[in-house]
């Protein structure tokens, strides 16, 4: 019935004046007909504008009752949020709060009191220095956790107020953390150098030791309740969970010291390098990441744990020199792949790391003999020699057999072309090399290198020689030389190159020296190396002398055995400098390790780090974003001076001797 009293208004206006038409008509023919129908036209003009006036009074009392209503339940529903909640003004300060907020809190009358002083787990510019409306923090109240959920309010005095919404989590974030607790772990674990190591021992306690390796191994899998299975005679897999990993990273992987105390007569000790993957997306990935951790520990001298973790690696232990390998299997099996790409190719490059110094000039000059006795026409990377190879330098421009052994960046970059073949000794780092726009073009990459391995690694190279054992890459390239052909020769001046290398690396066959690196010196030296003319690469001049005085006599002694120092500013060659005092240190008496720090004038600060192998200072420079070995290594930073620098490298010596304590 209500519905047919509805008027609509454009229709009612058609019909009044369809009405009025009608009307006019009327009058024309009969004027009391048509009087008598205007007055019917007017009266029903006044009764629709009195109906609409009555309709229109009705909708606004009814919009103005339903706004009374919805402010009624608007705010019944803020005082019966089931959920905490509270009103902040624009300075942070509560304006309004609901009951359950009150009760989260365990306080009253809190109008006007900061929101930080209230939960002081909230960082209150959180809240004040966003413009985003709709966002999410996390905070922790007592023992529960809570996603704080605001949104930001303006009025139309621009002035914003945030409302805060307390979710408590605590459950889910229980679960979740259950749940990341009980993922799978994959860890490949392997004995270093078992063979050598067995042969170091006699032939009846060899079962022993076996047996003994494997027994401590299934015990602290046992341990962590996992599992584990024998692989080879060297190698095991073993399946955990992440809070096992946990626990691990806890205890330090003390698996690496129990597998060293293993003594049964073997000369040589018995290391373990562990390569543990966290569950990725799935377990062919998790497992691949387990074997790729594997391959960065050994890479990395063996005797430790890395874990693969969010794209991350972490490493533990790693304080034992690699073992040197008596055979000499591998570097006939790469020399003669070498020698087969060699001959492959059209062309070859050769490239060190950047700043080269005489053992990445030495082993490039080395592959360039290579080449050459198998009639291959090769080129070096390098614009500018530095002080640490000039002496070298001009050496070999004035020969008539080297004058254009040189190639500019630019110059290799314009001639390099996916098939030409390129040589990166010295270096595994695609940042540290002479020129790494060439990596990305080239698809035939090899690889030749002695430090220990970092996180970053030339991936693409199709044939890689990494050895840490080695004392440097002069070494490995001289042995790739013996068996390259059958009857090797190279010039005086190669074997003099490399000789210089081995000699830097070694520091005049102290550190990393092995019966492989006096046969290699032996080697040159029947190529007619001199070791008088090898030594003179390494002269200096007066004012590096006294600079390197000075700096021995600034040296301060930390914890009674590491030796740090710094040199002056805007030296011609920083970096060598540094390295030298740092060896020089070490012949103070108690000192087992050195650390130099120096800015070169481009504001690049280098520190050199010796050690006599008490102290691994890879592990300590890879901090720094550096590395290399046990005993030398080193690192560079950017946008610090000397003092900052310095104040780093004694951070980390004393954290590095709290440990030991």
């Amino acid at each position: 019935m209500k519905t047919s009293l509805k008027i609509n208004i454009p229709e009612s206006k058609a019909y009044l004046l369809i009405i009025g038409i009608l009307s006019i008509t009327l009058l024309y023919f009969n004027l009391y007909i048509g009087s008598a129908a205007l007055l019917l036209l007017l009266y029903l003009i006044y009764y629709n504008h009195k109906i609409i006036s009555k309709r229109n009074l009705q909708w606004v009392e009814y919009i103005e009752t339903l706004s009374m209503d919805m402010d009624k339940t608007a705010k019944q529903t803020l005082i019966d949020f089931p959920l905490p909640l509270c009103i902040l003004n624009n300075t942070g300060n509560l304006t309004w709060y609901n009951g359950k907020f009150s009760k989260l809190v365990k306080q009253n009358d809190m109008i006007e009191k900061p929101i930080d002083e209230v939960v002081p787990s909230i960082m209150l510019d959180n809240f004040t220095k966003s413009d985003t409306a709709n966002m999410q923090t996390r905070t922790q109240i007592g023992n529960k956790i809570f996603d704080i959920k605001y949104n930001i309010i303006e009025n139309e005095n621009h002035e914003k107020s945030f409302a805060l919404y307390f979710f408590d989590v605590t459950e889910f974030n229980e679960l979740k953390t259950a749940y990341e607790m009980v993922k799978p772990v994959i860890i490949n674990l392997q004995v270093d150098s078992f063979d050598e190591v067995l042969d170091s021992a006699s032939e009846d306690v060899r079962p022993i030791i076996e047996a003994e390796v494997e027994r401590t191994i299934k015990l602290w899998t046992n341990k962590h309740s996992g599992a584990f299975r024998k692989i080879t005679k060297d190698k095991y897999l073993a399946f955990m969970d992440e809070k096992a990993l946990r626990d691990l990273e806890a205890d330090k992987f003390s698996i690496l010291d129990e597998i060293r105390k293993i003594d049964h007569g073997n000369s040589l000790p018995l290391t373990l390098s562990i390569g543990a993957a966290s569950m990725a997306s799935d377990l062919s990935s998790t497992y691949k990441n387990s074997i790729t951790s594997l391959d960065l520990a050994l890479g990395r001298g063996g005797d430790q744990a890395v874990i693969r973790r969010d794209e991350r690696s972490i490493f533990y232990g790693g304080r034992s020199k690699a073992v040197e390998k008596k055979t000499r299997v591998k570097a006939r099996i790469i020399a003669h792949a070498l020698r087969d790409l060699i001959n492959e190719s059209e062309a070859v490059i050769i490239m060190g790391h950047h700043n080269p110094d005489l053992d990445s000039m030495g082993s490039a000059i080395g592959m360039y003999g290579i080449c050459k006795m198998l009639s291959k026409k090769a080129h070096i990377v390098l614009d500018h020699p530095n002080s640490s190879i000039d002496v070298l330098y001009d050496r070999l421009k004035a020969n008539d057999n080297f004058k254009n052994i040189f190639m500019a960046k630019e110059e290799a970059l314009r001639v390099m072309t996916p098939s030409t073949l390129l040589i990166v000794v010295d270096t595994h780092r695609p940042s540290f090399t002479e020129h790494p726009a060439l990596l990305d073009i080239s698809e035939r990459i090899v690889l030749i290198d002695h430090h220990r391995r970092g996180v970053e690694f030339i991936d693409k190279a199709v044939l890689v020689y990494h050895e840490t054992y080695a004392s440097s890459a002069s070494e490995m390239v001289t042995e790739l030389i013996q068996y390259v052909k059958d009857r090797p020769y190279i010039d005086t001046l190669i074997a003099e190159s490399l000789l210089s290398g081995i000699t830097l690396d070694t520091k005049n066959f102290t550190f990393k020296t092995g019966v492989r690196t006096f046969e290699a010196a032996a080697f040159l030296r029947k190529f007619g190396a001199d070791t008088i003319a090898v030594k003179q690469l390494f002269q200096g001049d007066l004012d590096s002398f006294l600079v390197k005085a000075e700096g021995i006599k600034n040296a301060k002694i930390l914890g009674g055995s590491i030796a740090i120092t710094s040199c002056p500013e805007n030296l011609e060659n920083p970096s060598l400098i540094a390295a030298q005092i740092a060896d020089e240190l070490l012949n103070i008496r108690g000192v087992k390790a050195s650390f130099t720090v120096a800015k070169r004038s481009d504001g690049l600060v280098f520190i050199s780090a010796r050690s006599l192998s008490d102290v691994n200072v890879h592990m300590l420079m890879e901090k720094l974003g550096g590395g290399g070995h046990i005993d030398t290594a080193g690192a560079q930073l950017k946008d610090v001076s000397t003092e900052e620098a310095v104040e780093k490298v004694e951070e980390l010596i004393m954290e590095f001797l709290k440990e030991e304590e």
